[in-house]
Formats: structure tokens, C-alpha cells, sequence
């Protein structure tokens, strides 16, 4: 479980987290939503100790996150951020590898590239592997780079809007995909996620952040309400239930 405890972080006189607290649940897969801002890229990154809070505590099965060491860190949680940069001429199966680096510290055994490969198979890139990232399109770039998290095999993952860059195709094998990751190998993931019904199709557990608070957090039956949702978001939406599943219509 991951516990944040009255976590603020300030920029300036701005508070983009200010006294959050939250608990987010083991082996579910939890959604950060709300407006552009609200500060759910920050809470994210705070939580993997990408950048450091100003105020308050954050546990990791109990463990307080900045008083962990980098290296055990890593083998626990993996996170992918919103924008990834490289300066160096990489294929897929060579980036894909780097997630293996917290165990392998650069000298991969048999069992590594065993990870490598599954990472591979498990967001169908295969075929294209041998491929340098910068011949990639973004859909498939952002695809290696979830592999890798994948290969880092971590009880945790976070993710900061997996599905950019993605088609509709895409995007729904990549939830897929995390859905696979918590029934079948018992991870949690935890993900910053624009898209309202991907959040209702594939999440266990949703935390809606506004102006750097929690608005309201429950299950998805609890937060796909559309009182709930205009107090988050300030625009009248239809809330519709397609093959059992809730359906936020906000087009009109």
C-alpha cells in the first residue's frame, strides 16, 4: 500500500500540492484525474521521490520512500514520466534493457534478458525491436518505454499519461496490458490518466485532484456520478452504462 500523509509541495508562493492525503490501494490499479493542473503529474513524481516534497510523510508497505535507498527503491517501484528525452541512438530491445539496470547494474544475466523479452512480447513489439528509437513513431516510442518499466519488474508502477501519443488501438492494449499486470502478477499501478472512461473501463480505485487537493476519491461506481464529476471538472456530463460499464458523455 501506498500511504501519502498530509504531502504538500510548494513552488514559490504557488502550493500545486497542498496537504494532500491518500491511500492507495495494493495490487489495484488507481487513476490520478482531474483538470489540466490539479497537480497529479506532482503527486506522482513525489511519490517515486522524482522530486521531493516540502511537507508531510509517504509510505511504501510501511517504509517512508525518502528515507529508502535509491537502489532497493528501484527494485520496488518504476516510474514512467510524461515526457522521456534520450541523447542516445538506442533499439527498442537496447532501451527496453535498461530496466533491468537496479539488478543487473549493467551486466545482464540470462534471467534479465528472460524479463527483457517478456516486456517485448507483452506490448507486441517483437517484430520491430531491432528498430532505433528514433525511427519510432510517438505510439511506438511511448510503447518501448512502458516495456522497459515492464522489465524493471517492480511491485509498483507509475505511470504519468501512458496513453500519449497513442491511438485508440494502442490505448486500449496498453490498459490491457496493466490489467494483466495487476490480475495476473499482483502489481499496483498507479496512473495519471486524462481520459475519463479508460479510467472507468480498466480502474479499481479513482482519486480526483483539483487545485492541488483531493476532491473526492472512491471506487468507480462512487466516482463516475455526475454531480461528482461537474464538481471536478465544472462541465455537465451524461453519465451512461454501456456492457456494464459507466460511460461519461461530455461532447454536448
Amino acid at each position: 500500500m501506498v500511504e501519502v500523509k498530509g504531502v504538500s509541495k510548494r513552488y514559490g508562493s504557488k502550493a500545486v500540492i497542498d496537504q494532500v492525503s491518500v491511500s492507495i490501494p495494493k495490487g489495484k490499479i488507481t487513476s490520478f484525474i482531474g483538470p489540466n493542473g490539479a497537480g497529479k503529474s506532482t503527486l506522482l513524481s513525489m511519490i517515486s521521490r522524482l522530486i521531493t516534497k516540502d511537507d508531510g510523510d509517504i509510505y511504501i508497505d510501511g517504509e517512508d520512500v525518502h528515507q529508502a535507498k535509491s537502489k532497493e527503491l528501484a527494485k520496488k517501484v518504476a516510474i514512467l514520466k510524461q515526457t522521456n528525452h534520450l541523447n542516445l541512438r538506442l533499439t527498442i530491445r537496447e532501451l527496453v534493457s535498461f530496466g533491468r539496470f537496479p539488478y543487473s547494474q549493467g551486466k545482464l544475466t540470462r534471467e534479465d534478458w528472460k524479463h527483457v523479452d517478456e516486456a517485448i512480447r507483452y506490448m507486441e513489439l517483437e517484430d520491430m525491436q531491432d528498430k532505433y528509437i528514433d525511427q519510432l513513431s510517438g505510439g511506438q516510442r511511448q510503447r518501448a518505454f512502458i516495456a522497459m518499466v515492464i522489465a524493471q519488474d517492480t511491485e509498483y508502477v507509475l505511470l504519468d499519461e501512458p496513453l500519449n501519443n497513442l491511438d485508440m488501438k494502442h490505448s486500449v492494449q496498453i490498459m490491457k496490458v496493466l490489467r494483466r499486470l495487476t490480475n495476473e502478477l499482483g502489481k499496483t499501478v498507479v496512473i495519471v490518466i486524462h481520459d475519463i472512461n479508460f479510467a472507468s473501463c480498466y480502474s479499481d480505485y479513482i482519486v480526483a485532484l483539483k487545485d492541488g487537493k483531493v476532491a473526492k476519491e472512491g471506487t468507480v461506481d462512487e466516482m463516475m456520478d455526475r454531480h461528482v464529476l461537474k464538481d471536478i471538472y465544472e462541465i455537465d456530463m451524461k453519465i451512461e452504462t454501456v456492457n456494464n460499464e459507466k460511460i461519461c458523455v461530455y461532447f454536448k
